[in-house]
């Protein structure tokens, strides 16, 4: 008999059911009042009620724990000396891939193409209780629709990455998440597709998806209500200008929403040029505290210890503190901007 089925599949390799990590890396006390207070304030940031701006920066990507755990520490610090901004650290697990290419620490945490994604999810989730237990909040992009079980406890702030933006499955699974969700306007540079998505995720929605004991299941959402909308740039330019901005903010209040946006200064802003983010992070700053668009309430960087980023080689060869997916600007330069933004956001006042 001719077989068809599983015609493309190699193997299935079971995984351990989310319930299982949460309670091996169970959230404290502390954790668990850092991830509420901190969704509740981004979620008033997003709303313009907090004047403050949200503003998520870390690396590209996470694939050296013990540096990105230093990084963290490093961002602690210097938030609290920082009053005008309100300081997120981006963690990211998964890595949306144009083509091919390493897909993150989750799909394969050994970074030798062994796909332990087992360990790889135990990894994420003892980052994440090292970050939050400094006390600073995480911000992460949603990848695959079954990671938010394994880690979402941890995470303040999410993302729906310009790839996926105008998925159906994405929007779905955003409805359903207990943090503020932010989508990326399309690669090709659609507005359009970002607030369609933000008007989708803040319905209800039923849909196929697994419970915390990994069993498949039909998950009833009520909505997000803290979707927004980031502006990154597209294969068509930057959109961190004046006009780009204002243009944004009027098509997400012509839909009935809070004309609020956040703008990611990395990726079409920056043209994947890590030394031109600068430019984007201060034009932000400029129109913040001149008042010109009021409505930009976050501002993204990617930023790490070191500046740059390297080829993933074998990781034993591999520059500490140096990104492997996008370049980022380094410590003393993200320093720099913050502490220079702070400062004319406070002579605004």
């Amino acid at each position: 008999m001719k077989k068809i089925h599983d015609l493309n599949i190699e193997s299935y390799s079971p995984i351990t059911p989310p319930q299982i990590y949460r309670d091996d890396i169970s959230i404290s006390d502390f954790s668990r009042n850092v991830v509420a207070e901190s969704r509740e304030i981004i979620s008033k940031i997003i709303d313009g009620q907090d004047k403050r701006i949200l503003l998520i920066t870390g690396p590209c990507s996470i694939h050296d724990v013990d540096a990105g755990l230093e990084y963290a520490s490093r961002l602690t610090k210097l938030s609290e000396e920082i009053k005008n901004f309100y300081i997120v650290m981006r963690v990211y697990f998964e890595k949306p891939r144009t083509t091919v290419g390493w897909k993150g620490l989750i799909n394969d945490p050994d970074l030798n193409n062994t796909f332990k994604l087992d360990k790889g999810y135990r990894k994420a989730r003892t980052f994440l209780d090292g970050v939050t237990s400094m006390g600073m909040p995480t911000a992460t992009e949603f990848l695959d629709p079954f990671t938010p079980q394994y880690l979402a406890d941890f995470v303040s702030w999410g993302a729906i990455g310009a790839r996926t933006t105008e998925s159906q499955t994405h929007r779905q699974m955003a409805s359903g998440l207990s943090m503020p969700i932010g989508f990326k306007n399309g690669t090709g540079g659609s507005i359009q597709i970002a607030v369609d998505a933000m008007t989708a995720a803040r319905d209800k929605h039923a849909f196929l998806g697994i419970n915390e004991q990994g069993q498949s299941c039909i998950i009833h959402t009520s909505g997000n209500k803290y979707s927004h909308l980031i502006l990154r740039g597209s294969t068509q330019g930057t959109n961190f200008d004046e006009k780009s901005v204002s243009d944004a903010l009027s098509l997400v209040e012509s839909q009935g929403m809070n004309p609020t946006v956040v703008v990611d200064c990395s990726h079409a802003n920056c043209g994947k040029d890590h030394k031109k983010m600068n430019i984007a992070f201060r034009e932000l700053i400029r129109q913040r505290a001149n008042n010109i668009n009021p409505g930009v309430v976050g501002i993204m960087l990617e930023s790490h210890i070191n500046e740059g980023n390297q080829k993933l080689s074998d990781p034993a060869d591999l520059q500490y503190g140096v990104s492997i997916t996008d370049p980022c600007i380094n410590w003393e330069e993200t320093v720099d901007l913050i502490k220079e933004a702070d400062q004319e956001l406070e002579s605004s006042l």
